[in-house]
């Protein structure tokens, strides 16, 4: 098993690109900043390709505080421009900011 193991990554195009030795030594870590306060920096994302709720939304925003690890899971609207999503966030989650 492990001879017909080594042909396959020999022929392999994908497992010859990835081994260690072809890639670039990444470096030093880098820590990463601690917020001070919750909700002072935040992440991001979109979860795509859902099917249609009732009220025809298709897409969940998700917004994580990263202090807290606090999420928000906001349904909307694909084609939502970006003054619907300033507005949302005011009314969802800047509330919580205050608290």
């Amino acid at each position: 098993m492990k001879k017909d193991i080594s042909e396959f990554v020999l022929k392999c195009l994908i497992c010859q690109q990835v081994k260690a030795e072809h890639q670039v030594p990444s470096g030093l870590l880098q820590p990463i900043m601690v917020p001070e306060w919750k909700w002072d920096r935040i992440t991001m994302d979109f979860i795509t390709g859902l099917s249609l709720t009732p009220s025809k939304k298709d897409v969940v925003w998700v917004v994580v505080d990263r202090l807290t690890k606090s999420a928000h899971f906001i349904p909307i609207r694909v084609e939502y421009s970006l003054n619907k999503f300033a507005n949302l966030y005011v009314s969802d989650i800047a509330y919580e900011m205050l608290a």
